[in-house]
């Protein structure tokens, strides 16, 4: 199952990233629609339908990458306080208990969603403009089993920490700041007259 993990974790740090670029994509779609609606006076039917789309897409494929970062938001008062082979029995307990049987849940429910949604040539009911609201209800099942596959990474996380009592590294694309570095920055700056070192 180590083997696994690094593929596993690649494929969810690739998912997240490529569906980032959703972002920009929704970006350029809203400043159109805008654009039309109040300086030409020209509203697309099409703008708002696929705006949601590619948002709840981004939403919905982010979810592997951000899990395999670490970046679920967890109320850890408690937590954090716990020893690294305490916080693993935790997390594997709670993997076991409401993460798999509710992904689970998701997929298939998903595969039985975007069948009908297929089935039914499925279109926007929203607006007039008819778009196509298939391929975003494909993607719900899509983003559950790469959820699933990070969630099996991270139950071999959890095994690896309660064998060796220290977490595995994580993937590093992504950090924190340190406020006591930005406030130290800041302050030099100020310091500098506005002239950074």
């Amino acid at each position: 199952m180590e083997k696994l993990q690094p593929v596993i974790d690649f494929l969810s740090e690739w998912s997240g990233k490529v569906f980032a670029w959703c972002v920009l994509i929704l970006t350029l779609i809203v400043c159109y629609d805008v654009i039309m609606r109040y300086l030409l006076n020209n509203q697309t039917q099409w703008g708002f339908d696929v705006a949601y789309i590619l948002y709840g897409t981004m939403f919905m494929m982010a979810g592997a990458y951000t899990l395999s970062r670490g970046g679920h938001v967890r109320a850890d008062m408690v937590y954090r306080t716990l020893s690294p082979k305490t916080q693993a029995w935790f997390d594997l307990v709670l993997y076991f208990l409401f993460f798999l049987p509710g992904i689970i849940a998701l997929v298939y429910a998903g595969i039985k969603f975007a069948g009908n949604s297929i089935a039914n040539a499925e279109v926007s009911s929203v607006t007039s403009s008819g778009v196509p609201v298939y391929p975003f209800k494909v993607v719900i099942p899509v983003a559950g089993l790469l959820l699933l596959l990070q969630g099996i990474s991270e139950i071999n996380r959890c095994i690896v920490c309660i064998k060796t009592g220290i977490w595995p590294p994580r993937p590093d694309d992504v950090a924190e700041d340190n406020v006591d570095d930005l406030k130290a920055t800041i302050e030099d700056v100020e310091v500098s007259g506005g002239q950074s070192k």
